[in-house]
């Protein structure tokens, strides 16, 4: 049944493209609360709608909501969640590696394992980022950006980098794109991901 259904929201999606939809939604105002500014941002007709879309799209296909996602090049690990009481502590109810070749399940226990290895691996990366830039040497800077001189300041360095590549592009290896194959926003083929998921949203 899932191929079926699958058909079914592809024919969907062709009859209703473009054709706006209006979404009703009932809960208590807790989570009212702690919701309505996610799908704001979920359902925004812009570049940071599609990757916000594209941040999350492999939540739909994995059965269990992620605690985390780590994802690298051509790798990925799933955390799965809801937090399991393990007396003193809390576990995961499980895990998943996705590598070529490679689609292993893990266990509570091997999970939680997985998981602070790879935090561990990323707290020496980043430790090794701030050394090597002298960043303690430097005042902190507030978390908050103004996004509209940020953007704009981006885009010019990211300009700057292309005109610089530009004559030998190939030699430079581009940002890993936040979406993998099969798991586009926009639900393409594995060939046909959507502008967002090409571009990343950094997209772990």
């Amino acid at each position: 049944m899932p191929i079926f259904h699958r058909v079914l929201d592809r024919l969907a999606d062709f009859i209703w493209t473009g054709r706006k939809v209006t979404l009703r939604f009932t809960t208590d105002y807790r989570t009212a609360c702690f919701a309505l500014p996610l799908i704001k941002r979920l359902l925004a007709d812009d570049e940071d709608g599609e990757t916000y879309r594209c941040t999350i799209a492999q939540w739909t296909i994995n059965e269990r909501p992620p605690l985390h996602i780590h994802r690298g090049i051509i790798s990925t690990l799933h955390i799965d969640g809801p937090l399991q009481n393990a007396g003193s502590s809390y576990l995961p109810l499980g895990g998943l590696i996705e590598a070529p070749q490679v689609t292993a399940h893990l266990d509570p226990i091997e999970a939680n394992l997985l998981d602070r290895r790879v935090q561990e691996a990323i707290d020496r990366t980043l430790h090794d980022w701030i050394m090597e830039r002298s960043l303690y040497d430097h005042p902190r800077q507030c978390r908050e950006i103004d996004r509209r001189e940020a953007d704009r300041e981006a885009r010019a360095v990211i300009a700057r980098w292309v005109a610089d590549h530009a004559t030998n592009p190939a030699t430079e290896t581009m940002p890993n794109a936040g979406c993998q194959s099969g798991a586009c926003c926009s639900d393409e083929s594995d060939d046909g991901l959507c502008e967002a998921c090409r571009k990343g949203p950094d997209h772990d």
